[in-house]
């Protein structure tokens, strides 16, 4: 099972790592880091990745995964990334984003008429890209999978595994790395976080997040 992952400048680290661990530990996995050109990788906060090969390189994949970011505005206008997408959803079995990774999808031409997530943030931007957009945590509408904000990418990748390979082994890849989350505080969604931790958060990312 060939897996690409986009990678590109000013990406969020999570939105990457998370999928990575998960989809890495699936049976018979080639991993393909691309990106526009091969090489580091800056994420938003400064971790530094590799990309192993161009995209021009990797020519097919069963699963195609799209990290989001702060901002993803200069790489949705890349029309070198919006081609290398399509040609690879033309033949993928899942195409899936993580965050704001959605925004990419859609401004690749790959959203029209779907349900997708994206960061809660960015939520109405979705619309633009002829998108429906759905406060869920992962959503799959056909072949297309998006995961909502950053940690959401881990559910996403269980998700992807179970259909991939089965239950037992998504299970045990859940077990392995023992994601059996217990946050300390109940403000992980707009369902559940205090009004005046929602206005905060706003105020926050509305200066580095499409929104």
């Amino acid at each position: 099972m060939d897996i690409a992952f986009l990678l590109y400048d000013n990406m969020t680290s999570l939105d990457f790592i998370g999928p990575y661990q998960v989809l890495g530990l699936l049976p018979k996995v080639r991993l393909h880091l691309a990106a526009v050109e091969a090489g580091p990788i800056r994420t938003d906060l400064g971790v530094k990745l590799h990309a192993d090969k161009r995209l021009e390189e990797v020519t097919r994949a069963d699963i195609v995964v799209v990290p989001g970011s702060p901002d993803p505005s200069k790489t949705m206008a890349d029309p070198r990334v919006q081609a290398w997408l399509r040609a690879l959803d033309a033949t993928s079995t899942w195409t899936t984003s993580v965050c704001t990774g959605s925004l990419i999808l859609g401004a690749a031409g790959l959203l029209q008429g779907k349900r997708a997530t994206t960061h809660w943030i960015a939520m109405d931007a979705l619309r633009t890209f002829g998108a429906t957009p759905v406060a869920e945590r992962v959503v799959f509408d056909g072949k297309t999978v998006s995961a909502a904000g950053v940690s959401a990418g881990i559910d996403m990748a269980l998700a992807l595994a179970g259909k991939a390979v089965g239950p037992m082994v998504a299970q045990c890849i859940q077990l392995g790395i023992e994601y059996d989350p217990e946050p300390p505080y109940n403000a992980g969604s707009l369902k559940v976080a205090p009004p005046e931790v929602i206005e905060a958060s706003r105020a926050m990312l509305s200066s580095v997040m499409p929104g």
